[in-house]
């Protein structure tokens, strides 16, 4: 079973948020630049893996996550007693069977992210490969802040007692993250509506309720008419700096 501890900071009703906002997705400077356009379907996913602690001392199992870098969904998971390139494979094949090829695939550089079933298996795929820069611990900012939600919310454990324990935990967070999950960076939408292309509609609808809200109301907007957050446009993976866009222009 799970070991639970305790959290500080935890939200009312929602076993999941800890009232921790994720950390900003812009990217660390210089590098490769990945950039997402509106199109989720072919915007670079991100494949890292984080540890999780198992029932003994020293002991870890690996949580393997596939982000789409432009909507945050989450694409695939698994939770595995240790590290494999040709586990990572296995999980990479079946994300794109299921939600089709991406442009480019980021990753860490890790012996299951270079190890070459995954490098043939992108290759046979006509799939981009990225990799961090070495020691350089930012340069995956999408997945570290999902992983950032996984560890802080108050229901985390701090220990699993075994494989299938963390992944049973996982799939429900990752249930929640995908479905219910707001985040800003994507206007409030969660990573599904965003993926799925029902945010634009729901963006209309908030915009309605507000427009509501202020007419009947003025005074307590001021002067202007509130608007819902904008929608993401783009998105980067160590977005390049205007003097590197001229030089390869």
């Amino acid at each position: 079973m799970a070991e639970r501890r305790g959290r500080n900071r935890i939200a009312s009703g929602n076993p999941w948020s800890a009232g921790c906002p994720e950390t900003g997705t812009s990217g660390a400077e210089g590098g490769p630049g990945k950039r997402a356009g509106r199109d989720p379907g072919t915007a670079p996913r991100s494949d890292p893996y984080t540890k999780l602690a198992g029932p003994g001392r020293g002991g870890w199992f690996d949580l393997y996550v596939i982000l789409d870098i432009f909507s945050r969904y989450v694409v695939g998971w698994t939770v595995a007693p240790a590290e494999s390139g040709d586990l990572a494979a296995a999980l990479i094949a079946d994300a794109i069977s299921e939600h089709g090829a991406p442009g480019a695939l980021h990753a860490d550089r890790g012996t299951s992210m270079t190890s070459k079933p995954v490098a043939q298996l992108l290759l046979d795929l006509g799939v981009a490969r990225s990799h961090s820069r070495p020691h350089v611990s930012n340069d995956n900012p999408y997945s570290e802040a999902a992983f950032k939600t996984l560890k802080y919310a108050p229901v985390f454990p701090e220990r699993f007692g075994s494989v299938a324990d963390a992944r049973t935990f996982c799939a429900r967070f990752f249930a929640y993250y995908n479905t219910e999950h707001r985040h800003s960076a994507l206007g409030l939408h969660t990573p599904q509506s965003i993926h799925f292309g029902t945010a634009p509609r729901i963006r209309d609808q908030r915009a309605a309720t507000l427009r509501a809200a202020y007419q009947a109301n003025p005074a307590r907007f001021g002067s202007r008419v509130p608007q819902p957050p904008a929608l993401p446009a783009i998105a980067w993976i160590n977005q390049p700096t205007p003097e590197t866009l001229i030089q390869t222009s």
